[in-house]
């Protein structure tokens, strides 16, 4: 039983604590006021999980942190689970036993990578999980009312849901999946799987078929082979006897091309040296004439050379002479006789010196330029004297370089030069397309090579080219037939070969897959009479379930004094009916009051949720029983939820907590612990009514 649920900042709740006792708890408001938190809070504590997108969403807007406690007792055992969360997301959480109001932690964290777990211990303690709770335990909005208004059909989904029927389900795809990797894995390994068997027969007596079609095939290939081969061999020896004179032919045409070769290279060679040496004859005619001058040249040149030294010391001479008497003639134009007296010592002078005398002065310096210009000329006319040995002397050295360019040291060496020019043109065939024999008197080695074609002719005489050629390509063809015929016994006997792995592969096969198609024959009737919902392990599920639940609601009724004696679940082919006893007769579902449809349905929701193994907590909530029910019903609920307080006060001890905006409902009611919840600024307020 759940003693108290406190929540700190958790989701629109700032400070909220909640007494709890036995029997019916009533939470009433409208919507959003946080009367569906409780279920997060309880969930939450309990197991760390909820109904929200995100553990932050659980804080409640402009917080740090939340959490949520819940004390409950089980066994006369108190105990007490807390779980912490903050804006980063981190949790912290606790589970202790309360003794003598200490607290014993059992667990705290969820560090399961350790083997330590809160959520695991608090399982073991109410005896289920996360999901087994909220099937049990949680009646969420309108399940009730479905379980009222449900079709046979409808119901019977219903009940395979809560019971697990529907795992069946999951374990048959489960078995889909095993079957099909089953497969998928043996054709990995073998390459077919049991749905090939007929078709690898039939693989199997086609390959035996074309292996016995070939067999003969390959017998009559293997005879023409050997007749071929024969023929071949006969044809090798005739070309083998011929072959050295094709060989000596092939030299032949060889010996002719490269003395025709030869004899090109060689004419060109001749042509090439009396070129040389015609222009060696013309580039020496007439150096020997001028280079016989170079000394007499170098000596005339010399001597000129001193006498145009010699002219221009000369000049230079004139020119200071001319210098100093203009000098001179400058001085004398100041110095004048006046009264017969000296104008430097006023002494009496009848005449000047001449050196004073300005005509003298001027007439000794015509004389001195005209000396000089005589000079001038002959310089000059040394000068061109100079020029034109030079010029000799260059030709003159110029032939001198030529005779030694050439290597030519006398007359009787370049007269020689013009003999073997004479001789060489004389040797020269006029053409190289004229007879072996005139080509072959160029030089000894074109001779030599005019001796090696008559010796092969000699040695070829009477070969025929065109018999020979036929020769080699009656061979080539028969040898291209025994090519044919052997890829064609290679491919008949790779053929066989195959085929004998082929049916050696397919026996193996069809040897494992005959084990295997028994084995996936077995799984499939794993599949269909086991895991299958209408299989008979589900049938006889359902059938022992509805029992129970039968039993069970029957019970529920009793005490909740109705007319309804008995009910009675029964399966069909497709869905399952109620059945409502009285203790004289059966009544039909449709001919009950509200309030008697309502006692049958929670009287069945009680029943499933004790054929669940009913948590340790002996907890049932019911959210928003009411949505969806006319006045008439709701009215009829509220009646069965006040005998409720009767049923928590019998053995079986259980807890209801109803969540409901339908406040008004309650007004009158025999329900006396109920708590308004209403929002406010500073987010849920909940009053005690």
């Amino acid at each position: 039983m759940i003693t108290s649920i406190e929540l700190g900042d958790f989701l629109a709740h700032s400070n909220t604590k909640l007494e709890f006792e036995n029997g019916v708890t009533v939470f009433v408001g409208d919507n959003g006021a946080g009367k569906s938190s409780i279920i997060d809070a309880i969930t939450f504590a309990l197991f760390g999980q909820h109904t929200r997108k995100s553990n932050k969403g659980l804080i409640k807007r402009g917080s740090n942190q939340g959490f949520a406690k819940i004390s409950f007792s089980i066994n006369d055992k108190q105990f007490e689970a807390v779980r912490k969360i903050d804006s980063k997301g981190a949790l912290a959480a606790t589970f202790a036993e309360v003794v003598n109001g200490e607290r014993v932690e059992i667990a705290a964290g969820e560090r399961k990578q350790f083997g330590e777990s809160m959520t695991q211990e608090v399982e073991k303690v109410i005896g289920l999980d996360f999901e087994k709770l909220k099937i049990a335990s949680i009646v969420q909005q309108g399940e009730l009312n479905a379980i009222i208004n449900a079709k046979p059909k409808e119901f019977k989904e219903l009940l395979n849901a809560i019971i697990g029927i529907d795992k069946l389900d999951v374990a048959s795809e489960v078995m889909k999946t095993v079957n099909k990797e089953f497969r998928e894995k043996i054709r990995d390994s073998i390459g077919y799987d049991d749905t090939h068997i007929e078709i690898l027969f039939r693989e199997l007596e086609r390959y035996q078929k074309e292996i016995k079609k070939s067999k003969p095939e390959k017998k009559n290939l293997e005879i023409k082979q050997e007749q071929l081969k024969k023929e071949v061999d006969n044809l090798r020896t005739k070309v083998e006897t011929e072959a050295p004179k094709i060989d000596k032919i092939n030299q032949l045409e060889l010996r002719k091309k490269e003395l025709s070769s030869y004899a090109k290279e060689a004419i060109q060679e001749i042509q090439r040296e009396i070129s040389e040496n015609e222009r060696k004859i013309h580039d020496c005619e007439g150096c020997f004439e001028h280079a016989v001058l170079k000394s007499d040249l170098e000596s005339k040149i010399l001597k000129v050379e001193e006498a145009i030294d010699e002219t221009l010391k000369q000049i230079q001479e004139m020119t200071n002479q001319t210098i100093s008497l203009k000098e001179k003639l400058s001085l004398a134009s100041k110095l004048q006789l006046k009264d017969n007296k000296c104008p430097v010592c006023d002494s009496n002078v009848e005449k000047l010196n001449p050196l004073f005398q300005e005509n003298h002065l001027r007439q000794e310096i015509t004389d001195i330029e005209s000396q000089i210009i005589s000079k001038e000329k002959e310089k000059v006319m040394y000068n061109q004297k100079k020029k034109e040995f030079s010029t000799k002397l260059q030709i003159a050295r110029d032939a001198e370089a030529t005779l030694r360019a050439h290597s030519i040291n006398s007359k009787e060496e370049l007269m020689k030069i013009q003999e073997e020019v004479k001789a060489k043109k004389q040797r020269i065939p006029l053409t190289t397309n004229g007879s072996l024999l005139e080509i072959s008197t160029i030089d000894s080695h074109a001779k030599m090579i005019y001796e090696n074609i008559s010796k092969l002719e000699e040695e070829t005489v009477g070969f025929d080219q065109q018999e020979f050629n036929s020769l080699k390509i009656l061979i080539n063809e028969k040898q291209m037939s025994l090519s044919q015929i052997d890829q064609q016994i290679g491919g008949i006997s790779e053929k066989i070969s195959k085929g004998e792995e082929q049916i050696n592969i397919i026996e193996k096969a069809i040897t494992e897959l005959k084990v295997v198609k028994e084995y996936v024959s077995n799984l499939n009737d794993i599949q269909t009479n086991i895991f299958s919902r209408d299989g008979p392990v589900a049938t006889s599920l359902r059938s022992w379930a509805l029992n129970t639940i039968s039993a069970k609601a029957s019970e529920y009724l009793t005490l909740l004094n109705t007319k309804i004696q008995r009910i009675m679940l029964s399966e069909k082919t497709r869905d399952i009916s109620i059945a409502c006893y009285s203790k004289t007769e059966v009544l039909e579902l449709e001919s009950l009051s509200g309030g008697e449809k309502v006692s049958v349905a929670l009287a069945l929701r009680l029943g499933m949720s004790s054929l669940l193994g009913a948590s340790n907590l002996n907890l049932m909530i019911l959210d928003e029983p009411t949505t969806h029910l006319d006045a008439e019903r709701k009215k009829s609920l509220v009646g069965v939820l006040s005998q409720l307080s009767d049923i928590s006060n019998s053995e079986t001890r259980m807890q209801f907590l109803i969540i409901t905006h339908d406040a008004e409902i309650f007004e009158d009611s025999t329900v006396e612990q109920i708590y308004r919840f209403e929002s406010s600024e500073q987010g849920s307020k909940v009053t005690a009514l």
